[in-house]
């Protein structure tokens, strides 16, 4: 067990450690997006019966290309910077392939099929955490009334019916916040 500790700190920390780099875009993202969506995730997995490991590292590599730059693509690059960071620590091939399709399919954005229940927890997860940056929302866009639709789908699209509980009175407030 001390190994697949070891692992996810690993992840962990080569997460902030991007997130802190002079040139990382998203300032902040680690306090407020990364670790949110690590929470969430990791709560889902456990309540779900999914594999905490898989959703935790997920979790943490979900966005690592948007702190690089790259939002656009940043689920296709994201993917092969976690399968090549995952290689570094010998982490195990068909493991690496379940992380990789967790973020290929996070995006809400991106209509993909989300197969495993470990890739519907990242995406949730993700989902999830818009309601604990109302604040970063409206400093990025600008424009109440599109965050409060943004937030409104965001919430309909919660599948989870243990998503829907955790955010709910998160989701009433912004609701009341952006009136």
């Amino acid at each position: 067990m001390k190994n697949n500790l070891n692992i996810v700190e690993k992840i962990k920390k080569f997460v902030e450690d991007e997130c802190k780099k002079p040139e990382a875009c998203f300032k902040g993202a680690y306090e407020r997006h990364f670790v949110p969506v690590r929470n969430y995730a990791v709560k889902l997995a456990r309540e779900l019966g999914a594999d905490v490991e898989i959703v935790e590292i997920a979790a943490w590599l979900h966005d690592i290309a948007s702190i690089k730059g790259n939002y656009k693509d940043h689920h296709l690059v994201g993917a092969e910077i976690a399968k090549k960071k995952l290689k570094e620590f010998y982490y195990p091939e068909e493991k690496i392939e379940i992380i990789k399709k967790c973020i290929l399919n996070h995006r809400g954005s991106v209509n993909n099929l989300k197969e495993s229940l470990e890739e519907k927890i990242i995406a949730e997860a993700d989902t999830m955490s818009h309601f604990d940056d109302v604040e970063g929302l409206l400093i990025q866009w600008g424009d109440k009334d599109f965050i409060k639709e943004k937030l409104k789908r965001s919430y309909l699209k919660l599948s989870f019916q243990e998503s829907r509980d955790l955010i709910k009175p998160k989701y009433e407030a912004a609701m009341l916040l952006l009136k």
